[in-house]
This record gives structure tokens, C-alpha cells and sequence, in this order.
């Protein structure tokens, strides 16, 4: 099994380049299942329900989101009515729109998909390991493989996660610091592991931000109005590939930029 992780997805335009993109990729690859997380693809803070439904058809199986989820009003029914390709963070609130994991069919093999947040210099949500811990005890005996989008600003906390993983689920990736890490690789246990998948987005700015705006404020402390930056796009991802007997071990983790 391949499966394609698509770091956050920054801004409207960047939504047509993967429509005009992806389902190629897919084909090239070989790809039996895409996640990608599209928490700032309505132009920076949150997600639209019209955006998520365009980035489900430019050939995105699920999405993910992260400390932006609610950023647009309308996302919540959306996650609600779609919630085998939508999730949340599932150490949010329970009474939060939305599901944090999903069960998908991929190949005859059932993946269960997994979303959390960190919490070191980010909302203080519940604790990240415990509820990962309750989904895998929940969900035992009805999944084949999982995977997990754990979206955190510290480095030490996503790597602390995949460590506390490890063996446990085979693939962990981070989201949300926007830059993609240099270190996928396959820990001890055989879960495939990268600190932060990247970005797709406009590559000039600032995380995908217009850069002038992002000086003014960092250089004068006013408020500044943070817009999607102009100019080239670039979508950058990870490659897992799953051993195809049990228990499936991720054999190899590759960046991918397209």
C-alpha cells in the first residue's frame, strides 16, 4: 500500500494547481489512498466547505485540519455530514462538529486515520497521547493499519509522538509549521515517521504569507492584515509505503515535491 500525505494546503490558489496535478501523481505512483491537511486553504485560517469539497475532488481522499478547524463558520456541518473524509483534531472538545479518526477501506486493508493537536504553544486542548490512546484501544480489532496527522508546533513534541507510536501504528507525520523536515525515515518499530510534511503553497512568502506583511509586523509590532502571497506554487509531500503482509510495516518514506 502507497499512501500520499500532503502538507497543509495555503490559500484558494493553490487548490486548481493540485486539481491540475494530483490525479496524475497519483497515477505515476502508483497511490492507493491521499491525505492531505487543508486547514489554511481558505486563505490562511480555516477551511470553507466549498473549499473542502474542491480539494476532495482535485483527487484528496481525506483531509485533516488543525488549530484552525473552526476558522470558517460553515466548516462544522460539513465535517459532521462528511465524516469519513473530514477530520478534526480528535483531543478537541467533544462537543466540537466533526470526528477526529476515521475507518477507511484501502485496498481490502481498513486504515484507520487519526488527527491530533499539540498543545506546547498551542491551545491548551486535552492531552494528544491520551486521546491517540484511546482511539487505538476504542477502534482495536477493526482496523488493519493506521496512520496519524499530528499537527504541532515543537518539533520534540511530533517526535515524541512518533516515538510513543512506534510499532503501535505505522505511519506518523506532522503538520503545521509549513516547512518541510529533512528527517523521514522508519523508526525501531517499524512505523514510517517525518517531523513535518511542508506545505503547498506560494514558496516566496512567508509560510505561504505575503512576506511584506509579515516584515512590517515583525519589524514594527503594528497589526498587520496577513494575505496569501503571490507568485510560484509548490506542493510538497511524503510517500509511505506499506509491507503488503501483515503487520504491514512501512518499508520506505520518501519526500515528494510536485
Amino acid at each position: 500500500m502507497k499512501i500520499l500525505s500532503i502538507g497543509d494546503v495555503v490559500g484558494k490558489r493553490s487548490i486548481p494547481y493540485l486539481a491540475e496535478r494530483l490525479w496524475s501523481l497519483r497515477n505515476r505512483l502508483g497511490v492507493d489512498f491521499v491525505v492531505a491537511n487543508g486547514e489554511n486553504a481558505s486563505e490562511i485560517h480555516g477551511l470553507s466547505a466549498r473549499d473542502a469539497q474542491d480539494l476532495l475532488d482535485c483527487g484528496i481522499d481525506l483531509l485533516t485540519l488543525g488549530n484552525h478547524a473552526f476558522g470558517c463558520r460553515d466548516i462544522g456541518q460539513f465535517l459532521d455530514d462528511h465524516s469519513t473524509e473530514i477530520i478534526r483534531p480528535a483531543n478537541y472538545p467533544p462537543a466540537c462538529p466533526g470526528y477526529g479518526y476515521t475507518v477507511r477501506n484501502v485496498g481490502g486493508l481498513r486504515l484507520l486515520c487519526m488527527n491530533a493537536s499539540g498543545t506546547a504553544f498551542l491551545d491548551a486542548l486535552d492531552n494528544p497521547f491520551a486521546a491517540v490512546d484511546r482511539i487505538l484501544e476504542r477502534e482495536r480489532g477493526s482496523y488493519d493499519v493506521a496512520l496519524l496527522d499530528f499537527h504541532a508546533e515543537a518539533t520534540s513534541e511530533k517526535i515524541a509522538m512518533g516515538y510513543y507510536l512506534d510499532g503501535r501504528v505505522q505511519i506518523v507525520f506532522g503538520t503545521h509549521t509549513h516547512v518541510t523536515t529533512a528527517d523521514e525515515r522508519i523508526l525501531p518499530g517499524g512505523t514510517g515517521y517525518i517531523t513535518d510534511l511542508g506545505m503547498t503553497g506560494p514558496i516566496n512568502g512567508v509560510l505561504g504569507t505575503d512576506k511584506d506583511a509579515v516584515l512590517y509586523k515583525m519589524t514594527t509590532h503594528m497589526p498587520a492584515r496577513f494575505t496569501v502571497a503571490d507568485g510560484p506554487i509548490e506542493a510538497h509531500a511524503a510517500l509511505f509505503e506499506l509491507d503488503n503482509n501483515a503487520p504491514h510495516r512501512c518499508v520506505r518514506v520518501e519526500r515528494v515535491v510536485f
